[in-house]
């Protein structure tokens, strides 16, 4: 049987690496604030309609949201059950890896058409790391007082406590790999993309 508490954070994580509020998320979950709140917490059981609405919001398979992993457990996300997110401007991230309860990494394939940019990302918490590895194109990262034009097999790490930011400069698409391990901080910060403003729990 799935840890209410283990779900509750896992579907909270999500929640808030997507920029939605409660009251965002559960209108589109088509939940109610009180019972997406209550299942968040760990304080109630969430019949298999209520957790398939969900994961429909958050825009994940049903299968990722009560993984129950274990020491030795080998998970496999399918290329199909991938997330796949169109953004504004024309540029398409895609999450490569599984959910995995406790585990705040994700490994991410972006494309940017030309001269796309994909806007400005604030500081994570202290402790967080972003590794970005260019397949194809040229990428330009901004970080406080730096630019690097990184091309095609060029690699870069950077510490992702600050504002980072992502643009192609080149004449056709760009599109890169970013390893990115998250920390959240105790007490929940937002962290809405710039300048695009997000309320927040």
């Amino acid at each position: 049987m799935l840890d209410l508490a283990v779900l509750g954070a896992r579907i909270q994580g999500l929640r808030r690496d997507r920029g939605l509020t409660l009251r965002r998320l559960a209108e589109t979950a088509d939940v109610s604030v009180s019972m997406l709140s209550s299942v968040e917490r760990g304080q109630k059981a969430p019949t298999i309609v209520v957790l398939a609405r969900i994961a429909e919001g958050l825009g994940v398979p049903l299968a990722d949201l009560v993984a129950q992993p274990d020491d030795g457990q080998v998970i496999v996300r399918r290329a199909a059950d991938q997330d796949v997110v169109d953004e504004p401007g024309g540029w398409r991230r895609t999450i490569l890896t599984p959910v995995v309860p406790g585990v705040n990494f994700e490994w991410i394939r972006t494309t940017l058409p030309p001269g796309c940019d994909a806007g400005r990302f604030p500081a994570y918490a202290a402790g967080s790391h972003e590794y970005i590895v260019v397949e194809s194109g040229i990428l330009r990262l901004t970080v406080p007082d730096m630019s690097i034009d990184l091309n095609e097999g060029d690699s870069v790490y950077f510490a992702a406590d600050v504002t980072h930011a992502y643009a192609n400069v080149g004449s056709g698409p760009c599109t890169y790999y970013v390893a990115a391990l998250i920390m959240r901080p105790r007490t929940a910060q937002p962290r809405s993309r710039e300048p695009a403003s997000r309320d927040r729990d």
